[in-house]
């Protein structure tokens, strides 16, 4: 079943280099670990958001490195280990040789996470043997779960063609974009500048899509980076990224994204990056839903 399926999911990609294989193993791997959540219901339980959402269900031209999903409803002892074997199962189904575990929490946190990991060079050389790669080289692919999300995400149920025709349960655009906006305005700038999430900002921008206010306020009310008090509207919006833009060291935004960019003609549109662009201009065509 390799042969022929995954050959033909790689014919989607633009292939020159080893690290643009890597980069569409690691997406076709991501999309049988969708499909292997599927067969075991998880989708009842969760739904699938940020990133990897983005680029596999809504065509964003980036790669993406993390499965990230909410749960629908509170859950302090969901133990995502129930679903390893589905995964394994189906990963294995399709020729993928993989281990899981799950990661321990260092601190209070209502993230689970777990990794998936593959030998890169097996994989690599089933497509083509004159391919080079470090022979030790490990291919990562986390999952991180939110036990207890804020409340006011709609949901969606979408279809997925690849491995084979499959639903995903995942966030709509808009809260999507609320959790994109959250991680800008409340990730810590000084140790964690993700120019991936600059990038995100930009294409929900012009890609015409508000952003889920509702939710968004609930969510930073959740982590203590807002008072359930205050109005939080587009003026708002714009105030607290103003303040945070000031803080960004664009030049190191623009590295930590380019790695997960296809090809030069994006990496020269980081040229346009600067505090100017996205306080003076992007920031204020920013799209609101207030739909609560």
């Amino acid at each position: 079943m390799f042969d022929e399926k995954i050959e033909q999911m790689l014919g989607r990609y633009e292939l020159l280099t080893v690290h643009d294989h890597e980069n569409a193993l690691k997406e076709i791997i991501q999309e049988i670990v969708l499909l292997g959540l599927w067969r075991s219901k998880f989708y009842e339980k969760a739904v699938f958001y940020g990133g990897s959402a983005l680029r596999i269900l809504h065509k964003l031209d980036r790669f993406s490195e993390d499965l990230d999903f909410s749960l629908i409803q509170p859950e302090n002892t969901f133990d995502i280990k129930k679903y390893f074997g589905a995964v394994k199962s189906e990963l294995e189904l399709w020729g993928f040789e993989v281990s899981t575990e799950e990661k321990t929490k260092k601190n209070e946190s209502t993230i689970e996470s777990a990794f998936i990991k593959a030998n890169t060079l097996i994989h690599l050389l089933k497509i083509d043997s004159n391919l080079k790669t470090h022979k030790n080289a490990v291919m990562k692919i986390k999952l991180e779960i939110d036990q207890e999300p804020a409340i006011g995400f709609t949901s969606d149920l979408k279809y997925h063609l690849h491995p084979i025709p499959f639903t995903i349960k995942t966030m709509t655009l808009p809260s999507l974009f609320a959790g994109k906006m959250h991680a800008l305005l409340c990730r810590t700038v000084r140790t964690n500048i993700k120019g991936r999430d600059w990038y995100d900002l930009i294409w929900f921008v012009k890609n015409n899509i508000p952003c889920e206010l509702y939710y968004l306020k609930n969510k930073m009310v959740q982590t203590g980076h807002f008072d359930l008090s205050e109005v939080l509207d587009k003026e708002k919006i714009v105030e607290l990224l103003s303040e945070k833009i000031k803080e960004i060291d664009f030049s190191l935004a623009k590295k930590d994204v380019e790695p997960f960019l296809k090809n030069s003609r994006q990496k020269d549109e980081l040229n346009l990056w600067s505090n100017a662009f996205f306080n003076d201009y992007l920031i204020q065509e920013i799209g609101v839903q207030t739909s609560h």
